[in-house]
């Protein structure tokens, strides 16, 4: 594996989930406006509301979230390495110098956040800086600013988005069912009733498969993130030997919520690894062994 196949492969994974995923969505809004009578328009109405509730969470998203981590901004002086690290990279990497900011909790932890390179945020740890070298912080750093470059925040809003028109679809449908039901049973003919039942099984399990979908994709964003870090600072083992330094470190971060775990490195609960395969499809992060032996593979 070289860093350049890692990146295209990762690239690719994430927007055939996308493309299959956005398919779905318009087959589930066609089963159930065919189903509840509303015809091919209810996909476009769902999708409307949808994008209009996430369009205040993406402005906003950056100061909701370091307002609810209680970070302050980053100092030259007293966080030095982290400064200095990301200014040369920024000068490598070509994208305006971001926001730095710094969560005083000893648990070792880093994220990025923002709409775009002109508007993005790193937020690290104190107990990451301090425990980390140079090169080890320069790895971390640069895993971060490839979120910011890949525009992984952009694209994982738009994720977002999908599965809360199928949040909002299977909703609608079922509150409508709920209410109007007993109204139309008499009216129902035989080809409603198929899609009646495919609608209802359809509803229930399509925001459980959306949840499952957009995880994955985040799985694939950390490795692509990891794999375009590598090829930022030329050297894979450095990240390699920060996520071991991270995968060590038990202590949970306590300004993390299930909302924001995502944004994370590496995951801020620090729940036990598990194998089994029904655990991993609910995992914000993939494994951090398998993106160790991913990196020191390139």
């Amino acid at each position: 594996m070289t860093i350049y196949s890692s990146i295209r492969s990762n690239i690719i994974r994430s927007y055939v989930m996308m493309a299959g995923f956005s398919v779905f969505i318009v087959f589930l809004g066609w089963v159930i406006g065919q189903a509840s009578g509303y015809g091919d328009g209810f996909v476009g109405i769902a999708l409307f509301f949808a994008i209009v509730s996430s369009v205040g969470g993406f402005y906003f998203s950056d100061s909701i979230i370091l307002s609810m981590s209680g970070a302050r901004p980053a100092d030259r002086k007293r966080d030095f390495d982290f400064y200095t690290v990301t200014e040369n990279l920024s000068i490598a990497s070509g994208i305006p110098m971001p926001k730095l900011y710094v969560i005083d909790d000893t648990a070792m932890n880093a994220f990025a956040t923002g709409r775009d390179p002109k508007h993005a945020v790193i937020c690290a740890t104190t107990g990451i800086l301090s425990r980390l070298d140079r090169r080890e912080l320069e790895g971390v750093v640069a895993h971060e600013m490839s979120h910011i470059k890949n525009y992984d925040i952009r694209f994982m809003a738009i994720v977002a988005v999908l599965v809360g028109t199928v949040a909002f679809i299977s909703d609608m449908f079922l509150r409508n069912l709920w209410w109007s039901g007993r109204k139309r049973d008499n009216d129902r003919g035989g080809d409603q009733g198929i899609f009646l039942i495919v609608g209802i099984v359809l509803a229930i399990l399509s925001p459980i498969a959306g949840t499952i979908i957009q995880l994955a994709m985040s799985r694939e964003r950390e490795y692509l993130a990891d794999a375009s870090g590598a090829l930022l600072t030329r050297y894979p083992e450095g990240l390699a030997r920060a996520l071991t330094k991270l995968s060590a470190d038990k202590e949970v971060l306590e300004a993390a919520t299930n909302a924001t775990a995502h944004l994370f490195i590496s995951n801020p609960f620090k729940g036990k690894d598990s194998h089994a395969w029904f655990s991993g499809l609910f995992d914000t992060h993939p494994p951090v062994a398998d993106r160790i032996k991913r990196l020191r593979s390139m």
